[in-house]
């Protein structure tokens, strides 16, 4: 009879942890989620974007550097054919260009994730950084983009213990950058546990030749990541915690957190205004759905900003939302001269105006 009662007890014991844990994963992929339409006008496909706009970054000259082609562990994907770069000329209004990649360089297997542009301030030269899955790998290569010639030159691939989960990366330096792992563990089959345990273990990790070392830890989900404009500052999107969290770069190029901004959403990369410095973020309005990919119950897309996210109320606002009949998985946003780009993980990309 003893025993009837302690295993009647273990069973509800486990069936009550069972509930919490399923009740936890709907609130932290926000499965409940119901868009309501909020499109901005005049919008448009962007021709010849057809696996993918993954991140997406303006330079000071209006050219929008776009990566297509994610190939992640988990994630959907129309295509298996080779990731790429494209170039789109926004103040001409020029076509789709893709930018050829010459050098030391296994393109069949380019998966490219994350990007981020730095420009040397001695030559002019300018160097494209960007998140690499080859084979299911994570590393970081960076290239030399000559402009005149629409060639990205390969410099060097980065591999280290450290980088295990590279999501995304922001440039500091000719070969300095700060990078997000999205997990803790790099087996298939542990990453789950993250999620299902609520494990904040992700991190953020400070890249150069002399030195590597993990910069801030804590975080969820670490996602999207950029600097700054005054170059004091770190934004990190912790994805599933629902934040945009706020760090100071330290002397020793550590970060010390300093406050995070609730968004409501998954958000995946962040674009951060040269002049405002307005954060815009590309979201997974319900997480639950990008997983499944089910084309009936499609993924929505959602666009959100931050104004003064240093002041002690920042305004955070929905500038676009789509409940997936135009957009799937938007991944990242940003503004130029009157118009929004907004990329997807592996669907198309949209360009509307803001006006």
């Amino acid at each position: 009879m003893g025993k009837l009662i302690v295993l009647s007890v273990l069973v509800a014991a486990v069936a009550v942890l069972v509930g919490e844990r399923f009740f936890a994963l709907r609130n932290i992929t926000l499965s409940y989620r119901e868009l309501t339409q909020n499109h901005l006008p005049n919008c448009e496909l962007i021709k010849g974007i057809e696996m993918g706009a993954e991140d997406i970054t303006i330079l000071e000259d209006g050219l929008a550097i776009i990566s297509a082609g994610l190939k992640y562990p988990g994630m959907p994907r129309y295509s298996d054919a080779p990731g790429k770069i494209y170039v789109l000329n926004l103040p001409s209004g020029g076509d789709l260009t893709e930018l050829h990649i010459k050098g030391d360089f296994d393109a069949a297997s380019f998966g490219p994730h994350g990007i981020s542009l730095y420009t040397d301030e001695e030559d002019g030269s300018r160097y494209l950084f960007v998140v690499n899955h080859p084979h299911k790998n994570s590393q970081v290569e960076i290239f030399q983009y000559v402009k005149e010639e629409n060639t990205l030159v390969h410099v060097k691939t980065i591999k280290h213990e450290l980088l295990h989960n590279v999501n995304d990366i922001v440039a500091v330096g000719v070969e300095n950058f700060y990078a997000t792992n999205d997990h803790y563990f790099t087996t298939d089959y542990l990453k789950p546990l993250e999620m299902l345990l609520s494990l904040f273990w992700c991190d953020v990790v400070y890249y150069s030749p002399e030195a590597v070392h993990v910069a801030a830890g804590g975080l969820f989900s670490a996602n999207g990541i950029n600097i700054s404009p005054d170059k004091k500052h770190l934004y990190v999107s912790d994805l599933m915690n629902h934040t945009i969290v706020v760090l100071n770069i330290q002397k020793d190029n550590t970060l010390s957190r300093v406050k995070e901004v609730d968004v409501g959403s998954l958000c995946d990369n962040i674009e951060v205004e040269s002049k405002t410095g307005d954060l815009w973020m590309g979201c997974h309005p319900n997480g639950g759905r990008i997983i499944l990919n089910d084309p009936n119950n499609p993924p929505g897309s959602e666009v959100i900003r931050i104004q003064n996210i240093h002041s002690e109320e920042p305004v955070v606002t929905q500038v676009y939302a789509d409940n997936g009949s135009v957009l799937l998985g938007s991944s990242v946003a940003t503004p130029c001269n009157g118009k929004l780009l907004i990329g997807s993980v592996f669907h198309k990309a949209l360009m509307c105006d803001l006006e």
